[in-house]
């Protein structure tokens, strides 16, 4: 009895010393805790000409939303002469977070037909996510992201909209715009497109398992041949006739998690579910230019943050400071400041 006593004693001990530590929300406090068997959230960027720094500060707004913990891939496509630079910056990145993501350098890959007509269609390589279903086979889900995209929620936010796809639905979009007087495919183009107002394709939930199924590449290059005359924008026209003529296929999410300067720069006309923008889009080079200071100000922000280092102070005091400003606080997109820090405040607030 006393033999049996002491092997129940022994157990507890046991469970007792490998339960991993948690803090009052529950997450492990040592981020090397996390366990890669897991299964990935994929993101995939395409990464050609001059957005070697983008791209690696759009991973690193990822990785540091991730409070959650989720184990990230990045699966990153490009051009053969960037590959050591983006493999030095995330080899160095991976040392200090090592259990926290991981991630691929893949070569361009269009079909081999047109192979040059696809590649350079609108920006160059943009054309590549239109083949990602074949090209990963063995991946079922993932996010895509342009490269002038941050992260300013954790991943998992996005992601649980996998869960709300009807049997029908292969992937999600947010819309071009909000406001009919200001659309751009209500006014000028000379296509079929999504909805209303369109579909912007700078965030892209993408379920590939149910893309092969729907054959969508052979849609893809169809469209592309009777279309091609007649497109602006390059693979969102693509993707936007594509809907059009199957509407029941997408998935629509609300603007939050596509923020852009067309959704504030005359009025504010996204509507946000719950006060907070979650992905921001620095496009038409927002993140880089003076015309609205709040997009550059996040992407300066987001750019010198060291990885690793404390969030509340090498990140969100400094992005709070910036973000007061008075060039910030007179201009349109200025008065979204609030919705900006809204997560960050939560997340990294009373961290030291």
């Amino acid at each position: 009895m006393c033999f049996l006593c002491l092997i129940g004693i022994g157990i507890l001990i046991y469970f007792v010393h490998q339960r991993p530590s948690c803090d009052h929300k529950g997450m492990l406090l040592s981020r090397n805790n996390v366990q890669p068997a897991r299964t990935p959230f994929y993101i995939v960027v395409v990464c050609c000409g001059q957005r070697v720094q983008e791209t690696l500060v759009m991973i690193k707004s990822a990785i540091l939303f991730n409070y959650e913990q989720e184990y990230l891939k990045f699966l990153i496509f490009t051009e053969k002469e960037k590959d050591d630079e983006l493999r030095e910056k995330l080899t160095d990145w991976k040392s200090i977070l090592p259990a926290l993501f991981d991630f691929d350098i893949l070569p361009l890959n269009f079909p081999s037909q047109n192979e040059i007509e696809w590649k350079n269609l609108f920006k160059p390589c943009a054309a590549q996510r239109l083949f990602l279903p074949s090209l990963l086979t063995d991946v079922d889900s993932l996010l895509y992201v342009d490269t002038d995209i941050l992260f300013l929620s954790p991943i998992s936010d996005i992601w649980n909209f996998f869960k709300k796809f009807n049997d029908s639905q292969i992937a999600a979009l947010t819309p071009e715009h909000e406001n009919e007087n200001i659309g751009w495919y209500n006014r000028f183009a000379r296509h079929p497109f999504y909805g209303r107002l369109g579909v912007n394709s700078g965030v892209m939930l993408m379920n590939l398992t149910r893309m092969r199924e729907f054959n969508w590449e052979k849609h893809i290059l169809s469209i592309h041949e009777e279309y091609k005359l007649r497109i602006i924008w390059g693979d969102q026209d693509i993707i936007n006739i594509l809907f059009y003529y199957y509407p029941d296929k997408l998935f629509v999410m609300p603007c939050e998690y596509n923020y852009r300067p067309d959704h504030c720069m005359y009025m504010s006309i996204c509507n946000m579910t719950d006060s907070s923008v979650k992905l921001i889009h620095g496009n038409r080079g927002y993140f880089h230019a003076d015309r609205q200071p709040l997009f550059k100000i996040i992407y300066e922000s987001m750019e010198s943050y060291q990885l690793g280092s404390n969030a509340n102070t090498n990140f969100l005091m400094p992005l709070r400071e910036a973000l007061n400003r008075k060039s910030v606080n007179e201009s349109s997109c200025g008065k979204i400041s609030t919705e900006v820090l809204k997560i960050a405040t939560k997340l990294f607030g009373n961290s030291y």
